[in-house]
């Protein structure tokens, strides 16, 4: 494969995080370090700002003086990642895209790692992932968010490091707006690519995607992907989890937790006590048995086992209620076909 065919650009959407300043030092480092290596550089690294469109501020980022004048700010209008991501690829017009999230630490040899990775790819591979790395405590055993961040590192075809070829994206219409949150829009455009014919390949390169802070409540926030999960269902049908490589969770439990509850209150109304206790007895059964799921593996610091004691309560009802929202919101979703995409583009095998 000629270095023109496997030129590529960068893409990441960001919020402004601090991170994005780590993730920029890396890549002008490694850059630095591999200036006499083969193969190409990034020809572009597009910074997209998804902060809504009422900040009027500048991007909060310092560009290394190595990176030059390569690296360039578009606008993302708030409309979340998968649509970031959209303005950014198509902002640029080499034949492989590079898309990073903004808090990854690419390795010193990434870029021509990268290369590489890109270079082995034969016509009918559609993107390459890198290795990911997720370091944790070694002095300890890791928190329920470090633990859950640290399933990024068996995930299949997530954008944290993911190229992509033009070609590919423009075949089935890029990323699916319609997923707002930074869940299952990766997924989603692999279902895609491949059913349309193409193959996803893991390269050689590795990027470490450290736990960023979190407060006590994040676990409570995540439940939103439950609504996700339903636009995953109606795109691509019951099987999707097992095609995606994607853990089914917990919902079924949540549900039967969150009817108990529910039991409870309306047993207790109509002033029937022994349905009542039984349904009590069961929602403490439930929320005890998550609780200690998420303790025992854990540090088990008082800290530690107080925040998983609390959102274990508050977990089950808000995905249920997630769930519920997405079943509403998406009711209408047609499956996904090689002939609804938004860019039409090749269908079938490619060659």
């Amino acid at each position: 494969m000629s270095g023109e065919a496997s030129a590529f650009a960068v893409v990441i959407p960001t919020l402004g995080r601090p991170s994005l300043n780590r993730l920029l030092a890396a890549l002008a480092e490694g850059a630095n370090a591999g200036a006499n290596a083969e193969g190409p550089r990034p020809s572009r690294i597009v910074l997209v700002d998804d902060r809504p469109p009422s900040d009027p501020t500048p991007l909060p980022v310092t560009v290394p003086p190595g990176l030059g004048e390569a690296v360039e700010v578009i606008p993302g209008l708030g409309g979340g990642p998968a649509a970031a991501r959209n303005a950014g690829w198509r902002a640029v017009s080499e034949p492989w895209v590079a898309f990073l999230d903004d808090d990854v630490v690419p390795g010193p040899t990434w870029a021509a790692d990268l290369a590489r990775d890109l270079a082995a790819a034969d016509p009918a591979v559609a993107g390459v992932q890198a290795r990911i790395v997720v370091p944790l405590p070694d002095d300890r055993r890791p928190t329920d968010w470090e633990r859950t961040t640290a399933g990024l590192a068996t995930a299949r075809w997530i954008t944290a490091d993911m190229a992509y070829r033009r070609a590919a994206l423009e075949s089935v219409g890029g990323f699916d707006e319609r997923f707002r949150r930074a869940f299952r829009e990766d997924a989603d455009l692999a279902l895609r690519v491949l059913a349309d014919g193409w193959r996803l390949e893991v390269g050689e390169r590795r990027t470490a995607h450290p736990v960023r802070p979190a407060d006590d409540w994040v676990s409570v926030r995540g439940q939103a992907g439950n609504a996700d999960d339903v636009l995953m269902t109606r795109l691509h049908g019951r099987g999707w989890w097992s095609r995606a490589g994607a853990p089914r969770g917990r919902l079924p439990r949540h549900v039967a937790v969150t009817a108990a509850g529910l039991g409870v209150v309306a047993a207790a109304a109509a002033r029937r006590r022994w349905a009542a206790a039984g349904c009590a007895a069961l929602w403490l059964a439930g929320t005890a048995e998550f609780a200690a799921a998420r303790i025992l593996p854990g540090p088990r610091t008082g800290r530690e086992v107080r925040r998983m004691a609390a959102t274990s309560v508050v977990i089950p009802p808000v995905a249920v209620a997630h769930w519920l929202a997405g079943m509403i919101v998406h009711r209408g979703v047609a499956p996904w076909s090689p002939f609804n995409s938004v860019i039409s583009g090749n269908c079938g095998v490619h060659e």
